[in-house]
């Protein structure tokens, strides 16, 4: 069974995530530059067979889409053009990051681990992946 890989884009950072082939695990995979991002997807999407692609959908308290949805929204028309025979679903990213940091308490890490901004990046495409297919097996 192909992957279903998450991705958590930012300016600056690009989270990565993926699915065990049996699309059951939610695992961080890398983060990237964004610069890079669609160098790294190229050499993945080589190796390994992936279903759909889940993209963060940055939305402020109120549902309304947050400062950085034109920036996503870039992003996805670019995914979808490179890659048009893989699905790409949007879903909602708020308190993903805030989920990743305290994941990051809860797992016993220093203070200084707690401030790597890039793993933080990789938990809430982690996160974002792990709530999709608790919803999928609903």
């Amino acid at each position: 069974m192909p992957r279903i890989i998450a991705i958590d884009y930012g300016q600056k950072r690009t989270g990565i995530a993926v699915t065990d082939e049996l699309q059951i695990i939610a695992s961080g995979l890398t983060t990237v530059e964004s610069s890079l991002v669609f160098n790294f997807l190229e050499e993945y999407f080589s190796a390994e067979s992936v279903s759909k692609i889940l993209v963060g959908d940055p939305k402020q308290m109120n549902g309304t889409p947050s400062e950085s949805a034109v920036l996503i929204d870039k992003f996805v028309e670019e995914l979808i053009r490179r890659f048009p025979n893989i699905p790409v679903i949007r879903v909602d990213e708020r308190f993903t990051s805030k989920m990743a940091f305290q994941s990051m308490v809860d797992g016993g890490l220093s203070k200084k681990q707690r401030k790597n901004k890039a793993l933080i990046d990789e938990i809430s495409a982690a996160i974002m992946l792990r709530d999709y297919l608790t919803r999928k097996m609903i």
